[in-house]
């Protein structure tokens, strides 16, 4: 797209990969379906989350109703912060890895068509990625194929696990592959942490969970060799990819030292250089290091729009790090327009 121009000149255009969708008529739909399970499953994020944070969260996110349901307001907030495309995807609440087959399949189709219809209000700024039912692997492809085959979207968020469903299960062999021949891109986002009430204080469960989540979930897919059998897997880690790429020498060690890590062809580390990942690490020298360890071409602006613990000034987060001009302008916007470019042209 064109860049746009702002008081210091002209500038490459900005994209930013990690911002959310809110769907609440959906929502209501599937508690109206699924009442029991719906209260199930509140019941578990009350003990995931507590109360205290629960009410804290619900607060934060009445407050940016707007933000995650309206267009106009979602480009008034990106014109503030100088974004010029945003990469909307749902809010992971939406992903209901409880549903039965019936219900998930219902959820992703509906969830596909509303992703759709919001970014076809401003196609020029939005780009769309929808879901599939990551519970139910005999049907993730045919849902695959919905979202970037029938209604157009770039690719599909999926969550780090789902029920016994693991990113390294054999079952998701083919959801690999198709994903791997669309050229579409895979956004891995995690809902929730498998450690439950360890978490339940102070914020744990967001501060520790998510990137908790997106390590083991990432060192899955590693480990079981999946980027060997599928390397044209264009997936982006939310999160900076957690704490996997600043722990990744311990890894690299146990691939050396233990005959059941040696599923994969190479040491771990250099599989960072096969997955992108976003800059939502809120620190400057874990940017820097991102970058060091996936490289410059592998790093997206994110900011996780509009929750709270995403970046207020995404780009004045990544412009603050101090990294050299060409590095910098990647990060903010060709490498995201590289990958969809790739993406077309495949």
């Amino acid at each position: 797209m064109t860049a746009r121009t702002t008081a210091g000149g002209d500038r490459g255009s900005v994209t930013d990969v990690h911002a959310h969708l809110l769907l609440p008529a959906l929502g209501a739909e599937v508690e109206r379906r699924a009442p029991e399970q719906v209260a199930e499953a509140a019941d578990l994020e009350r003990r995931r989350n507590g109360i205290e944070s629960l009410k804290a969260s619900g607060a934060m996110i009445g407050a940016r109703i707007p933000k995650l349901t309206d267009v106009g307001a979602r480009l008034a907030a990106m014109d503030a912060q100088g974004v010029d495309r945003q990469w909307v995807s749902v809010s992971p609440n939406h992903f209901y890895p409880w549903a039965s087959e019936g219900l998930a399949v219902w959820v992703a189709g509906e969830t596909n068509r509303l992703i759709a219809e919001h970014v076809a209000q401003a196609p020029d700024r939005l780009t769309g990625l929808g879901v599939v039912p990551l519970q139910h692997p005999e049907r993730i492809v045919e849902y695959l194929d919905d979202a970037v085959l029938g209604r157009g979207l770039a690719g599909v968020e999926i969550s780090s696990f789902a029920g016994d469903v693991e990113l390294s299960d054999e079952r998701l062999e083919p959801f690999w592959a198709r994903a791997a021949e669309l050229g579409c891109i895979i956004f891995l986002h995690p809902f929730g942490c498998s450690l439950d009430e360890r978490l339940d204080r102070f914020y744990l469960s967001n501060t520790v969970g998510q990137p908790t989540e997106n390590a083991v979930a990432l060192s899955h897919l590693i480990f079981a060799g999946v980027l060997d059998r599928h390397p044209d897997l264009k997936i982006v880690a939310a999160h900076g990819g957690g704490y996997l790429p600043s722990a990744i020498g311990r890894s690299d060690h146990a691939w050396k030292v233990r005959p059941e890590a040696r599923r994969c062809a190479h040491a771990p580390s250099t599989y960072l250089r096969r997955l992108w990942f976003d800059t939502v690490v809120h620190d400057p020298i874990a940017l820097r290091h991102l970058i060091e360890a996936a490289g410059g071409s592998r790093v997206l602006l994110g900011s996780d729009f509009p929750f709270d613990m995403g970046l207020d000034d995404p780009v004045g987060f990544v412009r603050g790090v101090g990294l050299p001009g060409a590095i910098e302008r990647r990060v903010l916007g060709e490498n995201a327009e590289a990958l969809i470019d790739s993406r077309v042209r495949a």
